[in-house]
Formats: structure tokens, C-alpha cells, sequence
């Protein structure tokens, strides 16, 4: 069994989320207080009381999964010490708890980058407006092509910023031509056409001032080696060196997510089993769709992490 841990991103978060961990693990328990203990805010109240549109704010809801994340990890290790994944990869925002888990950085810097990506996403997207709209059922050449029809009619930017599975992508961009690049492909005969709520034009060139105000920053940051094999979903491949992992974080607010791609290339360098830690099941669906016939595990409550900790024994 080769397996890969897999971390989701926005838009997965849900009031509640890490409740149960947290009461059953001390380790997960012990992420939550110091995660607190140095943002000056209580993740507790945040994560299990805080009502669903205060904790979709990006300010909230990214730091708030990153958390969640890895308590749900360090739930996993405890209650399996001798667990080694084979590789760590997360989507979008996942890959900062992916990179906590991977070992490329500590808790507290992995909470204060990434409340430093949710500032610069928030100020870029203030001052850029976007949208972003999830295509379902069209072939990826056809929504690259609208994009592109869009962007010539309009003058002005969007692309496929998230390729999550066959028949799923999302595109981003501003509002105008997000709006043409729809209307474009409901005539191509895309089946439905989801906005997403979100403030700005993610993983799109709205992006770039952003990623250079990370790129700036990052040059403080401490990238340790990964002790935990890390695949980037944007580069789609395996990062080792710091100063790599460093570069490809700083463009990856800007460019898209190749979550596809990277499942599809995982799957060929033998993982056959995925395991989510977090919250929720999106990646678990999109895997299935992606590579039909492998195993997907999740560690998000009591009862997945114990039917994950039998799978890995080889006890079912």
C-alpha cells in the first residue's frame, strides 16, 4: 500500500469542524490551544460556534482549516505512531497544513503565512474585483476555449484556474468576462454553472500583485526539507528544495490548481490509497472520479479516524 495524505482547501470549511478530534485527542487538543495561544484569538470558538458566513471570510476560513487540518493529522498520529505517508499534497489553501504536516515548516509559521496569503488575497482582491465559477460537464478544451473567446471579446482576464476532475473545472477572472466566458459555454453545452462566493479572482493573472507581495515576504520565511515527500498541485510534481518550495509557493495564489493532473501523476507513482484529513469529503469525491477503483480514506471525526487507523492495519 503506498498512500498519500491530502488536505482540502476553501470552501470546505463548515461550523463545527475539529469538534470531535479535539474532544477525543490530546495531540489534536494541544494544535488548537497553541494555534490560539499565538493568534490572540480562540480557534475553538472560531471552528465550533462561529456561524457559517462569519467563518467563510477568507480571514477566518483559511486559517481556521489550516488548524483544523493538522489537529486532524496529529489525531492520526497518535492514534498510529508508526504511520509514515508516502507523499503530502493539499489544494490550494491545504497545501499550508500540507507543508505543516510535511514537515517544510512549524506550526506557528505555517499559521503565520498563511494569515499573511489571506491579507494579500483580501487587499488584491479589494482592489482587483473577480469572480470565479465552477463549470460542470464540459470537456477541459472546450472551457479552455471560452476562456480564450472571452478574453479576446472582453479585453479583459479569465482562465481555467482550478482543473479539480474530469467534467469539473472552475474558471476566474473579472466579473465581465467570467460572465462571457458562461454564457459562452452554456451554448457549447456545459450542463451547469456554479459562482462561487468568493471576493476575488483566485488562481488567476488578478492574482499577480498578490503573489509578489508573498514572493517579497517569503524571502523571511524558514523552508526546512520536507521530511514527508511534498507534490505540488500547482507545479504538479515532487518539491525538495527549500529555495524550490519557496518559488513555487510565492506564484501559487496566481496560477491554477492541478489537482487532476497531480492525482492522476500520484496514482501513476503508485499511491492507491488517499487519505483526507480536515473536514468534509470534496477530494475523496474528486479522486474517485479522477482515478475510479482507488481507496479513499478521511480522518474528520471520530468514526472516519477509526476506520482509517483498521484500513492502514490492514484490519478490513
Amino acid at each position: 500500500m503506498r498512500t498519500a495524505i491530502v488536505v482540502p482547501g476553501q470552501g470546505s470549511q463548515r461550523p463545527g469542524m475539529g469538534r470531535e478530534l479535539y474532544e477525543r485527542s490530546q495531540s489534536a487538543r494541544a494544535v488548537f490551544e497553541k494555534a490560539s495561544e499565538q493568534a490572540g484569538r480562540s480557534f475553538t470558538q472560531l471552528c465550533f460556534e462561529t456561524d457559517e458566513e462569519t467563518l467563510k471570510r477568507t480571514e477566518n476560513a483559511q486559517p481556521a482549516l489550516l488548524v483544523t487540518c493538522v489537529a486532524a493529522w496529529e489525531a492520526l498520529r497518535e492514534a498510529m505512531p508508526e504511520y509514515t505517508p508516502d507523499f503530502v499534497a493539499g489544494h490550494s489553501v491545504g497545501e499550508y497544513p500540507a507543508l505543516e504536516i510535511a514537515g517544510v515548516w512549524s506550526l506557528q509559521e505555517a499559521l503565520f503565512w498563511v494569515e499573511q496569503r489571506a491579507n494579500a488575497m483580501h487587499e488584491i482582491a479589494y482592489r482587483v474585483p473577480g469572480t470565479m465559477v465552477a463549470v460542470i460537464g464540459a470537456e477541459t478544451s472546450l472551457v479552455e476555449q471560452a476562456c480564450e473567446r472571452a478574453q479576446q471579446e472582453t479585453g479583459e482576464v479569465v482562465v481555467p484556474a482550478n482543473y479539480n476532475s474530469p467534467g469539473q473545472i472552475v474558471i476566474s477572472g473579472t466579473v465581465q468576462a467570467v460572465q462571457r466566458a458562461s454564457d459562452l459555454l452554456r451554448e457549447m453545452g456545459a450542463r451547469r454553472l456554479v459562482p462561487l462566493a468568493v471576493a476575488g479572482a483566485f488562481h488567476s493573472p488578478l492574482m499577480d500583485d498578490a503573489a509578489e507581495l508573498l514572493r517579497q515576504a517569503y524571502k523571511t520565511a524558514k523552508f526546512q526539507r520536507p521530511k514527508y515527500p511534498f507534490f505540488s498541485t500547482t507545479a504538479v510534481r515532487l518539491l525538495e528544495d527549500p529555495d524550490d518550495v519557496r518559488e513555487v509557493l510565492s506564484d501559487q495564489i496566481a496560477s491554477p490548481v492541478r489537482w487532476q493532473q497531480s492525482i492522476e501523476r500520484l496514482h501513476q507513482m503508485g499511491v492507491d490509497t488517499f487519505i483526507e484529513v480536515g473536514v468534509g469529503d470534496v477530494l475523496s469525491g474528486l479522486i474517485k472520479r479522477i482515478v475510479p477503483g482507488v481507496r479513499t480514506l478521511r480522518v474528520v471525526d471520530s468514526k472516519t479516524l477509526d476506520e482509517t487507523v483498521q484500513a492502514l492495519r490492514g484490519e478490513v
